[in-house]
């Protein structure tokens, strides 16, 4: 029973947020979980996972609601997106009591999914080894195969919706059959390589920049049983653009009448939520008109913050929900932008909470350094390589969320309390399909408008001098501004321009210093101090530089907010049980691509929302996104949820079309 057992750790022992006790576990929740280990054995790929955990939801509630006399299937006897999953029913039970026959067919059809979705990938040897010893501790025969439930075999059931999800997925728009390749879209600028100075010339300062690092010595993961690090030596490649072309995947409540259709180069790229164009900037004019202004002041914000990575600045912030609370109504103008956002000190302008609304006391301060925080948050939420992916991270909470003692499990916290099993696949189909709408969502926007990223942006106008001073011969509108103590220009004696001088009246800014200052992941930190603006590099590990996709929407704050305002929903109930979750960070042990934090950090949210607009501005300090990723991204993940939230309580209450 060694892989129930890790499960069932896994569940009710060791959460982020809450200190669980042990309890009923239903098979939604045991097999999520595995499904989450199997997500952190593959390739970080946030819109393929969203994608995965949606339909093995699909897949649970199928084999759930097909023994309720109320609910409606989703699939299972449906024609969805033109796809028609035939079924007639025998409900011959062969002696079994209703819930046993579900719980067969429930776990056949989970395990029969999961086996061939994963089978599909690179991580398949381990992760296939793990499904077949869960399913089999179980008490089940993995070698029952038959897809044949007329005679009522619960078993064969199961593994008929298993093939009806298989059989859907493969004409869904997501290429599953070529690996997700990309069909259509192609870069329009070369590889900016960020060990070397500069962008490599971008074409299009608009536009997606692909990255292309050298080889790399990385330590990619802690081994605890060997108390020693998992050090593999990467031959990084260019970076291919992941799901340029995901507008066209079937979502699960977006409607596409609704959507926006796009053709470029013979392609049409459909965008749901269509937030229209980013800030861009005009290089063919001496006069910059305001959507060049913007684009400088939002990536500028990302250069400013970048200096905020230093705990021995003296600079304490409180981030106690009695500091911080909901962003509340979010500004649609781009010149709104900058009354919401701290330009120089960083973070949302917010009210904290008054009261914790359950203990009706107020939160007590959390001051911490500023220069921890920042870090912390921005590795925490990036949710990269070796974790449950973004998506992923939010199902985790859910049921961190959902076993917490105090979770009524009454739907939208009204009328009768539903049971574990009840609760959680109704919860997970709305969460998961709110997750796979939101990557759809804010991948269609980044194939379309297919956005520079900070790295590139920053470099550029690097690259143009300083918008400050017309006097000096460095002068450019497209530049960046001097700042003093921030950004200025390299003179003549400063330790920067070298030997020969050769960096004189390049523009040098203070900054974290970047990876290359990190020899000793486990002793070394880079450090904020003065470094030239051409070499500017996001607070990352070198082998993951930026996301290998375009920036605009943000996919971390559209699946936060999403996630967040599904869970306030299906609740009833903005904040987190008892009014409080905390993630604590541990001295000098939680920072993986450099040492720190310099102090034990304990990050607190009162709501689900404060939890999501942290991760929105972890980006942000991550040197990933500008204000104007993140705020689209955060728009449309509202729109996601509610669109999620409804459509999923109609088949709840059986009244689909």
């Amino acid at each position: 029973m060694a892989i129930i057992k890790k499960v069932l750790t896994t569940i009710l022992l060791v959460s982020s947020c809450f200190g669980l006790k042990a309890q009923d576990t239903s098979a939604v929740t045991i097999w999520m979980e595995a499904m989450l280990e199997a997500i952190r054995n593959e390739e970080g790929r946030p819109t393929i996972h969203a994608r995965n955990l949606f339909h093995a939801s699909v897949v649970l509630y199928d084999a759930w609601a097909v023994y309720d006399d109320k609910a409606e299937t989703y699939l299972l006897g449906k024609t969805v997106h033109g796809v028609h999953s035939p079924y007639e029913k025998p409900m011959l039970l062969n002696g079994l009591d209703l819930d046993s026959a579900r719980n067969i067919t429930m776990n056949y059809a989970i395990y029969r999914f999961l086996w061939n979705r994963f089978n599909q990938y690179s991580s398949k040897n381990r992760t296939i080894l793990q499904l077949d010893d869960l399913f089999e501790e179980l008490g089940f025969d993995r070698n029952f195969r038959s897809v044949d439930y007329s005679s009522g075999s619960p078993a064969a059931l199961g593994n008929y919706i298993a093939q009806c999800m298989i059989d859907y997925s493969v004409q869904d728009g997501s290429n599953e059959d070529d690996q997700h390749q990309v069909l259509h879209y192609m870069p329009v600028n070369r590889s900016i390589k960020p060990h070397k100075p500069g962008t490599n010339g971008i074409k299009d300062p608009n536009r997606w920049q692909p990255i292309s690092v050298r080889e790399y010595i990385d330590k990619r993961g802690f081994e605890p049983d060997l108390l020693e690090w998992n050090v593999n030596v990467l031959t990084l490649k260019e970076d291919i653009f992941l799901s340029p072309e995901w507008g066209a995947v079937h979502p699960f409540s977006l409607r596409k009448e609704e959507a926006t259709i796009n053709e470029r180069e013979g392609f049409d790229y459909i965008v749901y939520n269509d937030p229209g164009a980013p800030p861009y900037i005009d290089l063919t004019t001496d006069s910059l008109d305001s959507g060049s202004e913007q684009y400088k002041w939002g990536f500028l914000l990302v250069a400013l913050w970048s200096s905020h990575h230093d705990p021995a600045d003296s600079v304490m912030i409180d981030i106690s929900p009695g500091a911080i609370g909901p962003v509340g109504k979010l500004p649609t103008e781009y010149a709104d932008y900058p009354e919401l956002f701290d330009l120089v000190n960083g973070g949302i302008k917010t009210v904290g909470h008054k009261l914790n609304p359950y203990t009706n006391k107020p939160y007590k301060p959390n001051l911490v350094p500023r220069g921890d925080y920042s870090r912390v948050i921005a590795e925490y939420w990036v949710d990269g390589v070796n974790t449950y992916t973004p998506p992923g991270h939010w199902v985790k909470l859910l049921h961190d969320v959902s076993y917490h003692p105090t979770c009524a499990k009454k739907w939208r916290g009204e009328g009768d309390k539903l049971t574990q099993l009840e609760w959680d696949v109704k919860a997970h189909l709305t969460m998961t399909g709110a997750l796979h709408d939101a990557a759809i969502s804010s991948w269609g926007a980044k194939g379309w408008y297919d956005y520079v990223r900070p790295i590139s942006a920053i470099r550029l106008m690097a690259e143009k001098g300083q918008c400050s001073d017309t006097t000096l011969s460095n002068y450019h509108p497209a530049g960046l501004p001097i700042v003093e103590g921030k950004l200025e220009v390299v003179a003549e004696g400063d330790p920067l321009a070298v030997d020969k001088e050769e960096n004189v009246g390049k523009m040098k800014m203070l900054s974290w210093r970047g990876p290359d200052f990190v020899q000793d992941q486990l002793k070394d930190k880079a450090g904020v101090g003065w470094i030239l603006v051409e070499n500017w590099w996001p607070y990352q590990r070198y082998s993951f530089v930026t996301p290998p996709f375009a920036g605009y929407t943000s996919g971390h704050s559209t699946f936060s907010i999403a996630a967040a305002d599904v869970l306030g929903s299906i609740t009833g109930d903005l904040f987190f049980p008892e009014g409080l979750a905390e993630f604590t960070a541990k001295k000098d042990e939680f920072l993986i691509f450099e040492d720190g934090p310099s102090q034990e950090i304990t990050l607190q949210w009162a709501t689900y929302r404060e939890a999501a607009e942290e991760t929105c501005l972890s980006r942000i300090w991550g040197g990933i996104h500008p204000p104007a990723d993140d705020i689209q991204g955060r728009i449309a993940g509202e729109k996601v949820a509610k669109s999620a939230v409804d459509f999923a309580e109609r088949y709840f209450e059986g009244w689909v079309e």
